[in-house]
């Protein structure tokens, strides 16, 4: 085990041979924190990091549940603690929801959600030993407000952002937050063919929309308007918060769409709040 009195944090993240991952790791590490790094092909984490006493690259695929706990024992083994846990792993499906075959949704799943769970419960049993730690769940916007072509992906989100809210009930009275983050559009390889997968089925009555969407996505890769080394150093300032917020908006993008959500569904609700209203039983 190396010092642990040495590094202010210890980072254990998912997906971090790139894109967000890979830019939260190399910001921690800077900030002389410790990283245990893990991704499907951990040498990748190597190469792009480089060797460092602080960093600690994994090989684990989230959907194999016993592959999380081993990570974690290589961790604690390591480091003798995990202070942030942030489930970054995921990868996007573009698609009606018709379109997408059984297969292809239990494939998202078993990355997005189970994969996500496993690893939670695999880290959990350190922080709640330790009284204290941050798990941050990235979600995404499609997590909060998604439209046509996205929406087998979005409910995954759906799903990260109801076990985050959970999760951040059951843990807060044990000194551990949650947060889950919710980015916008960031230039990193989320829409290319190797993050972002395509439904095999085409339907042409989708092609007006979510069929306009997937064509959208591949001409605005490259021009996201987010910066993901920005991201990386905002997450270096959630976790020094004092009272973190359970959500965490990243990119003007998800602000904009996630107010203009939020007037709909108020909008909405009191359009049909006497119906909703009449169901009850009467005083």
């Amino acid at each position: 085990m190396t010092d642990q009195a040495s590094y202010k944090r210890v980072w254990f993240i998912t997906g971090a041979s790139r894109g967000i991952g890979a830019e939260i790791a190399a910001a921690a590490l800077a900030n002389g924190d410790a990283v245990v790094a893990t991704a499907r092909k951990s040498k990748a984490i190597s190469e792009t990091l480089g060797e460092q006493a602080a960093l600690l690259p994994v090989d684990l695929d989230v959907t194999n549940e016993a592959a999380a706990h081993e990570a974690v024992k290589l961790a604690t083994e390591r480091f003798g603690r995990i202070d942030v846990l942030v489930n970054n792993a995921g990868y996007g499906l573009a698609g009606a929801v018709e379109e997408a075959s059984a297969a292809e949704v239990r494939s998202i799943y078993e990355t997005n959600v189970m994969g996500l769970l496993n690893v939670t419960r695999a880290v959990l049993p350190i922080m709640r030993g330790q009284r204290n730690g941050h798990v941050i769940n990235i979600s995404s916007l499609g997590g909060y407000q998604v439209g046509a072509g996205f929406g087998v992906y979005g409910s995954t989100k759906f799903a990260v952002e109801g076990l985050s809210e959970s999760l951040h009930a059951e843990l807060m009275p044990l000194g551990i937050h949650v947060t889950v983050v919710e980015p916008g559009y960031f230039r990193t390889e989320f829409l290319d063919s190797s993050s972002a997968v395509e439904s095999k089925n085409v339907i042409d009555d989708y092609a007006d929309t979510a069929g306009k969407v997937r064509a959208t996505a591949k001409a605005y890769n490259g021009k996201q308007p987010g910066d993901p080394k920005r991201l990386a150093l905002a997450m270096l300032t959630l976790v020094q918060a004092q009272t973190p917020p359970l959500r965490l908006q990243m990119g003007t993008d998800a602000l904009a769409r996630i107010r203009e959500k939020n007037a709909f569904v108020e909008r909405e609700l009191q359009a049909w709040e006497s119906l909703a209203r009449s169901t009850d039983f009467p005083a």
